[in-house]
């Protein structure tokens, strides 16, 4: 299939050379040409603006950082605006639903089809097709793309119609930051009473309170060291900002969430916004002088 692809961060370029090894014919786009370098030596094509990637294929996903950024992609205020017309754009990344029905509207106003399908998982799960993806269309609409999302997905999942996607989507990323905040916490006050670290996990491990997650984050926690990101906190923090205000506007007490968002917000404060989100620790549990 022909496909193009724009915003290659960590996912995108892991999305993009699966989509390379699954057989599909890729065009990508990224505002940093340099990004692309080695997916052009795979066999990619490299598009030189957005409108000339949409232009390219049939079908083009979206994996930028927010909404902000798909929307200076797909409706630019300076140069070429890319035409949509009979083309289908399957929006990938983290956003409201309220933008991502938005975005909807725009495409849809300017002659193309829309769907949302974000995804759960990091760039190691790209790569090897084992991402969650949580589709926000039409039935048929699903049922068309189904193939090229189970390039990337095992089972992608129907969630309903747009903006119930991001919604669900929503709903997780808020638990994997309540997650990493409360290991953080909680092997901070293992290490700081002189508890063995394994033998506080050794319970942990066969216990129901345990999550995959807290095994990957363990030794960067422990050793401080949040370089390089699998998922940045400047990224998290995004998304802990939208599941509050998604929470606002359902009328939720979003206490506990904000609670994480301050969290959050200190370690991006603190340089770290770069780093990979299991930093929280370092605020948390700042180093003694």
């Amino acid at each position: 299939m022909d496909v193009s692809l724009i915003g290659l961060g960590l996912m995108g370029q892991a999305m993009a050379r699966r989509l390379i090894r699954s057989g599909h014919a890729l065009t990508v786009y990224n505002r940093t040409r340099e990004k692309a370098a080695a997916l052009e030596k795979l066999g990619a094509r490299v598009a030189e603006t957005a409108a000339a990637a949409v232009g390219s294929s049939p079908v083009t996903i979206l994996m930028a950082a927010d909404a902000g950024a798909v929307t200076a992609l797909v409706f630019p205020s300076t140069g070429p605006r890319p035409d949509f017309a009979g083309r289908t754009v399957i929006q990938m990344g983290t956003i409201a639903p309220g933008q991502s029905l938005d975005i909807k509207k725009g495409i849809e106003e300017s002659g193309g089809a829309y769907l949302e399908a974000p995804v759960l998982g990091g760039p190691p799960e790209a790569e090897e097709g084992k991402l969650h993806v949580l589709v926000g269309s039409t039935p048929s609409q699903f049922e068309q793309w189904r193939p090229l999302l189970q390039a990337l997905s095992p089972a992608p999942q129907y969630i309903g119609p747009a903006g119930k996607a991001a919604a669900f989507k929503l709903a997780l990323n808020q638990i994997l930051a309540a997650e990493a905040s409360a290991f953080a916490y909680s092997l901070a006050v293992v290490s700081r009473n002189g508890i063995e670290v394994e033998q506080f996990m050794g319970v942990l491990r066969t216990s129901s309170l345990y999550a995959p997650q807290f095994e990957k984050k363990l030794s960067r926690m422990l050793n401080r060291d949040f370089v390089p990101a699998s998922f940045a906190v400047r990224n998290i923090e995004k998304d802990v900002n939208l599941a509050v205000a998604e929470g606002r506007r359902l009328g939720l007490d979003t206490s506990s969430v904000e609670g994480i968002g301050r969290l959050v917000h200190r370690a991006a404060d603190a340089g770290l916004s770069g780093a990979d989100y299991s930093a929280i620790y370092a605020v948390i549990d700042p180093e003694k002088a």
